[in-house]
């Protein structure tokens, strides 16, 4: 009973340290500063081990190194400057310093110098990854790297001729667990496998200044067009899409079941203790109209708790908490159990979503990519979506949680720290939970007289054939509460003189061309409401009119990313790209300073050039 109540008093400890860390001043401590904040966050170095000695109020040399170990232990930007996202992970720890040899700057340059050494010869590092928790191979120290990590293999789009293809349809993706896989590979010094590699995931992010909806449209469309920068015989056209903003007072009501992987595999700091603390973290956000069920699996299947009411918080914490990690993993039964139990409290009017969270590493039951997405698409049809939320990494099974999510009209993340998982489930919860938009489909018509050919960056598994776009029986993808879709083509201007394979008919019948019409293209959009079948149309003719020299900030932010993608797949479209001129057109993007994301994103390039 004992051990049931400090549990308890634990998990209200770690719910009331998030919430006040949530109203975190902005600012950073920066070596030199002075003042209270700093002799708080120096208390709370002492406390956790990272530093010895008093409090002294002063940022001083010590407080840096300090900082860095506690940086480099969580696998977060180094840079030993506490910022927010720092400060916040400081303030919610609760175990003290693993004693590791990086309590000196001089010992973390030498690490990183490997790190370094191990990306430039795309080798993975071996053993296992010295920073807490995160273990990247199931081999001892000294044996190889046993990684059974699984990617879908694509290939990149490639230029199509306007004449036999002016019509490109893709269904909307708004998932960024690529770019979460990319990011945590990066900082642990391993090379970044091409399949995991997906441009779109990547794009969507970030946040950029996009058109707000405007009348009773589900989403605002915002449309730019600039000189390619990695091949001056190409154009780039950007398109974003900007769905509307649900509030929190108006949202529906939530019916949430959180299923848990508690397989043997999910053991360790970043798997499972990291997805209970994911999930204290949501329970603080939810009201007392909305009710959990949590449904565990392994070797078997249970109903942990079913149907309780968000406001009875210790009661779920408790049994959150409680979970351990054994056994095989039967997920097929566990996904089975989680729908029944949805249905067992569907809400008409409500949001009804199953959280999975797990390495994907399904080994009993249905484990085949394609079945378990039949399995997703037939229950879909019951009205309960399946968001996947994705942890671990060296058996980490990509390629079953994108099927799960885009067949069970949801969508994936992939979560590598507490910060990321506050990412998905707080700062954008909105997306996650609340579809403003579903079955959306873009089509783009390109006028032949204007372009000759074009080339879609990403979206490679969400392509459509032109005839399913008005067919409201295909499935196209969701846009949550607040999401933010980003798609970049590459243009070939009717008088470029640049050669990728243009194919003509000599049947192409008469009139096909644009007839003196000033259009370039147009955007349409298809796209149902939340609760309705049939979807409606959204038009956005474009002129060659808003062609402009000067990039904007969303369109460097997006080429940017787009080269580093194009680099890391080794596209044989990437031109001129590499991680230096991607890093240069960061740096002369003015959306970058004070965005933590886009910061990391310039540290992760950084990195990457170093190790070229």
């Amino acid at each position: 009973m004992m051990k049931k109540w400090i549990a308890i008093l634990l998990t209200l400890v770690m719910a009331f340290t998030v919430a006040a860390a949530a109203l975190a001043e902005d600012g950073m401590l920066r070596p030199g500063d002075k003042g209270e904040e700093v002799t708080r966050l120096q208390e709370k170095l002492i406390e956790l081990q990272y530093m010895d000695g008093e409090a002294t109020g002063v940022y001083d040399e010590a407080t840096e190194k300090a900082v860095l170990w506690f940086q480099e232990d969580h696998y977060l930007l180094r840079t030993g400057i506490a910022d927010e996202i720092t400060r916040r992970m400081i303030e919610e720890e609760t175990e003290p310093a693993a004693q590791y040899d990086y309590n000196s700057y001089d010992v973390c340059e030498e690490a990183e110098a490997g790190a370094m050494y191990s990306m430039a010869t795309s080798a993975p590092v071996g053993g296992v990854y010295s920073a807490k928790g995160a273990v990247n191979s199931y081999a001892a120290p000294g044996e190889p790297a046993f990684n059974t990590d699984e990617y879908t293999m694509f290939e990149s789009n490639r230029f199509l001729s306007t004449r036999t293809s002016p019509l490109s349809t893709f269904a909307a993706d708004v998932d960024t667990s690529s770019y979460a896989q990319f990011r945590r590979r990066v900082l642990l010094g391993e090379s970044v496998p091409a399949d995991s590699v997906r441009v779109e995931e990547m794009l969507n992010y970030f946040h950029y200044d996009y058109k707000q909806p405007t009348g009773d449209e589900p989403f605002g469309v915002t449309v730019e067009y600039a000189d390619c920068p990695w091949n001056g015989q190409t154009k780039l056209l950007q398109i974003g899409l900007q769905a509307k903003t649900v509030t929190a007072e108006k949202r529906p009501a939530y019916n949430l079941v959180f299923l848990i992987d508690t397989s043997g595999s999910m053991d360790g700091e970043d798997r499972l203790d990291l997805v209970k603390r994911a999930f204290l973290m949501l329970l603080d956000e939810l009201g007392p109209q909305d009710t959990v069920s949590i449904v565990a699996y392994a070797s078997q299947d249970r109903v942990v708790m079913e149907g309780v009411p968000a406001s009875e918080k210790t009661r779920i914490m408790e049994a959150i908490t409680e979970l351990e990690a054994h056994g095989a993993t039967n997920g097929t039964a566990g996904i089975l159990r989680a729908y029944e139990t949805a249905e067992k409290y569907f809400r008409e009017d409500g949001i009804n979503r199953i959280l999975l969270a797990t390495d994907g590493d399904l080994n009993v039951g249905v484990t085949s990519e394609g079945e378990l997405a039949r399995l997703a698409e037939e229950k879909r049809r019951t009205g309960i979506s399946l968001t996947c939320m994705g942890f671990g990494m060296g058996n980490y099974k990509d390629n079953k949680m994108e099927a799960l999510a885009d067949y069970g009209n949801g969508n994936c993340w992939y979560i590598d720290t507490i910060h990321e998982a506050r990412k998905a489930l707080v700062t954008e919860g909105g997306g996650t939970f609340v579809t403003v938009a579903k079955d959306v489909k873009i089509q783009v018509d390109f006028n032949p007289e204007k372009i000759r050919g074009y080339r879609l960056i990403g979206y490679e598994d969400r392509t459509m054939a032109a005839e399913d776009f008005a067919n409201d029986e295909k499935d196209g993808g969701e846009l949550g509460s607040g999401h933010r879709m980003t798609a970049l083509y590459e243009i070939v201007p009717a008088e470029s003189d640049f050669d990728f394979g243009e194919a003509e008919s000599r049947y192409r019948a008469a009139g096909t061309e644009g007839g003196g019409n000033s259009e370039m293209l147009t955007v349409s959009i298809r796209a149902k409401e939340p609760d309705g079948d049939a979807s409606k149309l959204y038009e956005y003719p474009v002129s060659e009119g808003i062609y402009t020299e000067q990039m904007s900030d969303n369109m460097k932010l997006a080429a940017a990313v787009a080269e580093v993608g194009m680099v890391l797949r080794d596209s044989e479209w990437k031109g001129t790209a590499t991680f230096e001129s991607a890093r240069e057109l960061l740096r002369g993007c003015g959306s970058v300073t004070g965005d933590t994301y886009k910061e990391e994103l310039v540290y992760l390039v950084n990195l990457l050039a170093r190790a070229r």
